[in-house]
């Protein structure tokens, strides 16, 4: 196997990364960027990681240069074959098990939408080989730390506890309390827990068995995807039943926020976007608006406030607010293009709307990567009307593209954004609109303002400079990840000089904005034939995936 290339930095620490996903092999939500991102970003740091992911048949086939690492016979009574490899610059153990994860679509969904009836085993597993090389199973490598994310590898810390073996300390990644994989007790045996475990209380939860309850008692650290989210998850109204437990160890329950990768989300070189330009270009951004309204058959009006939403449609996301609040924002000059899947109920009634309102309403009830890109580049705000958010990216995607978010007023939203009350617009440093509760009236209340700020077009322009400006990367948050392990392990943090000085004011993208360079247009196709796009075709309706 080849080796790992970190730049200017010599190996300090290695780390085993234990996930149910992984942008881009797959993927269905900000758990699969982040598990995604953070290897190049912890290099930097000196941190080498290796990331263990479920046989998945999309994670196979992008597997190269790869080799059988070690076969075992019985895990939790299944054979399994740990497949080592590259993919896309990424170091990855597999854990191949035909029975558990070959199976197309939705990782952790079946094909009627619901939970696959042995997810338990399929994670269990998962945690159990991870444990496995954590103690020290291959002959070539072991890690000096584990980081597990969300319920999926919550099982990892409780099977390194009960092994008789030196084991590395876990730090347990929070993405999404809601999630915690609950399963009945009697599956103890099967996944291979003592009765001590139940017992003691580190896996029991209100008579089950609890994959992220496991993880919040045993592991050494824990993360949440924000600051904010880290202080709301240890009350009763967020915490889901497991406030408690987090506010007992709330002397090792740190909050960082998640950044994107810059280089997956720039404007200029994004194939998505029908008119390159560099971030903060915000004339060359037009040209997009307009090419998005004809290829989806809106009017062409540059006074038409276009308003966008790239989400998960469920409940969470307060996709069922917009879908009840829509008929209302028509009344004015307003439009609206919505793209993702999620609840039925919630997609029948965008797909609804669209037929009574084709003129300011547009849907693509489907899962798409590249149309997610293309609507940011687009519209002139992005809505995000989630009841509760433990970070989110769809604002940090939106701001680097330069549409303005307006959202709710939680979690990593109110950490990213500055809300445009007089204040903040009078002294110029407003970056999107808050809004809370989250109701429909309030959101309501918080597009009214979007509308007549948009008509300021000084003021807009100057909130979509400010998202621009904004730092939406990982190298702060990369340094706090591996400042966290290193001390957890008794390391001394890889010394950066920037971490040490006062943080400059960052330039004003537009002073050396490449405009000379901006590559080739990519002109779409129409309704009626004339050409949009040589990209991809999408439908304006579409079908539950």
């Amino acid at each position: 196997m080849s080796k790992i290339q970190h730049p200017a930095q010599d190996i300090t620490l290695q780390l085993l990364s234990v996930a149910g996903e992984m942008y881009p092999f797959i993927k269905t939500g900000g758990l699969g960027d982040v598990v995604g991102s953070l290897p190049a970003v912890l290099g930097q740091h000196g941190i080498d990681t290796r990331t263990v992911l479920p046989g998945y048949p999309a994670v196979l086939r992008a597997l190269s240069d790869q080799q059988e690492t070690i076969r075992f016979d019985n895990v939790l009574g299944h054979a399994v074959t740990l497949r080592e490899g590259w993919a896309q610059g990424r170091h990855l153990y597999v854990v191949d098990v035909p029975d558990l994860y070959a199976r197309p679509g939705n990782p952790y969904l079946a094909p009627d939408g619901q939970p696959w009836a042995d997810n338990g085993m399929r994670y269990a597993v998962l945690c159990r080989v991870a444990a496995m090389i954590g103690a020290g199973a291959l002959a070539d490598w072991k890690p000096d730390a584990v980081l597990s994310h969300d319920w999926h590898a919550g099982l990892v810390a409780t099977y390194l506890k009960y092994m008789d073996a030196p084991t590395p300390p876990v730090a347990h990644v929070i993405h999404n309390l809601a999630f915690q994989g609950l399963f009945p007790r009697d599956m103890m045996g099967a996944f291979g827990l003592p009765d001590q475990a139940y017992d003691s209380g580190d896996v029991e939860f209100y008579g089950q068995i609890g994959f992220m309850k496991a993880a919040l008692q045993v592991s050494h650290r824990l993360i949440s995807v924000s600051p904010t989210y880290a202080e709301e998850i240890q009350t009763p109204e967020e915490g889901m039943g497991l406030d408690g437990i987090l506010r007992s160890r709330a002397n090792v329950l740190t909050g960082i926020l998640n950044g994107i990768d810059l280089r997956e989300w720039n404007p200029l070189t994004d194939p998505a976007v029908f008119f390159p330009y560099a971030v903060g270009d915000l004339a060359a951004r037009r040209a997009n608006k307009r090419v998005f309204q004809a290829e989806f058959g809106l009017p062409q009006d540059p006074d038409a406030l276009l308003l966008g939403m790239v989400s998960r449609l469920t409940t969470q996301k307060g996709a069922d607010l917009l879908a009840g609040l829509a008929p209302r924002l028509f009344e004015d000059n307003i439009q609206l293009a919505v793209v993702g899947t999620g609840d039925r109920d919630i997609m029948q009634s965008f797909t609804q709307l669209q037929g009574r309102y084709p003129k300011n309403c547009v849907c693509h009830m489907r899962y798409s990567e590249t149309l997610g890109h293309r609507l940011h580049s687009a519209v002139d705000a992005s809505l995000i009307p989630s009841r509760f958010e433990p970070c989110g990216l769809t604002q940090f995607h939106a701001m680097r593209y330069g549409s303005v978010p307006i959202a709710a007023r939680v979690g990593g939203l109110s950490d990213t954004l500055v809300d445009a009350n007089s204040a903040a617009v009078m002294e110029g440093v407003a970056n999107g609109i808050l809004f809370s509760p989250t109701t429909e009236d309030t959101m309501l209340l918080a597009i009214r303002r979007a509308q007549n700020l948009f008509r300021q077009k000084a003021v807009w322009a100057r909130m979509q400079r400010n998202g621009a400006l904004h730092d939406v990367s990982w190298d702060s948050k990369g340094a706090q990840y591996a400042r966290l392990l290193m001390e957890m392990t008794g390391r001394r943090p890889v010394a950066r000089e920037a971490e040490n000085a006062i943080a400059p004011r960052r330039s004003d993208p537009m002073s050396s904005a490449p405009r000379t360079v901006r590559p080739a247009a990519r002109m779409p196709r129409g309704r009626n034939g004339e050409q949009v796009s040589s990209i991809l075709s999408f439908p304006r309706t579409g079908t539950h995936a």
